[in-house]
């Protein structure tokens, strides 16, 4: 059976990096959202592959402002046979005395609860659902807002944790997986939070939109363009 062209795309990204290799345990983490849904069914069929020669965890890191994470999504990933976690954390309770509530915040909050369970448990990689417009929207408020040329990495070792960071997603547009989770019929679920600051993400989303027109074309132009940035 011919694969999703997502999941080509997907592919190629993962040998272009070399994101996945013999032997790894690769932790991943699940918001519930499109990106990491997709991400993680890609690894799910990746897996029934011949030679296939890696195992992964998901892992919902669930705060107050989360809620439960969907039934229906949990339901395929069941269906799937996905090694699925749950941990709770209070994200508003860790703020220091006089900090603000922000997006960043619960982000960094939740990146470190994925880190500390991939440490304890021994897994060598985290995978995240960052996809092509993603990457490019950074670059972009890299270059206008500090001046640096600087941009997500499809593959970063961590310097003071024996773990790498990698990310499937970084050649697959937002259109197409956009596409894809509407299919499937998994795209309705986002952050509902009363915190949500994202000005300079979505300012940057339009500069993008209007530097490439929509293209997805120009957007894999601007991609290679960076690559080795990557």
């Amino acid at each position: 059976m011919k694969q999703p062209f997502l999941f080509s795309v997907i592919d190629k990204a993962v040998f272009d990096f070399s994101m996945i290799e013999k032997g790894d345990r690769i932790l991943v983490g699940a918001s519930g959202g499109k990106d990491s849904t997709v991400l993680i069914e890609y690894l799910a069929m990746r897996k029934r592959r011949k030679d296939a020669d890696f195992n992964f965890t998901a892992v919902f890191v669930q705060t107050e402002f989360s809620g439960e994470f969907p039934a229906g999504i949990k339901k395929r990933f069941d269906e799937l046979g996905i090694d699925f976690r749950t941990i709770k954390i209070d994200v508003q309770g860790r703020l220091k005395p006089g900090r603000k509530m922000n997006c960043y915040w619960c982000s960094m909050q939740r990146r470190k609860e994925l880190i500390h369970f991939a440490m304890e448990e021994g897994y060598t990689k985290l995978a995240l659902g960052h996809h092509l417009d993603d990457i490019l929207e950074t670059f972009l408020m890299n270059a206008l807002q500090k001046g640096e040329l600087m941009a997500m990495r499809a593959r970063l070792q961590y310097e003071k944790y024996p773990l790498e960071i990698i990310r499937p997603l970084c050649y697959a547009n937002v259109k197409t997986i956009i596409e894809f989770a509407a299919e499937r019929n998994f795209l309705g679920y986002t952050c509902t939070c009363n915190f949500q600051d994202n000005s300079a993400r979505k300012t940057a989303r339009r500069r993008l939109e209007l530097l490439t027109d929509g293209s997805d074309t120009l957007k894999k132009h601007l991609m290679t363009a960076i690559k080795s940035l990557l």
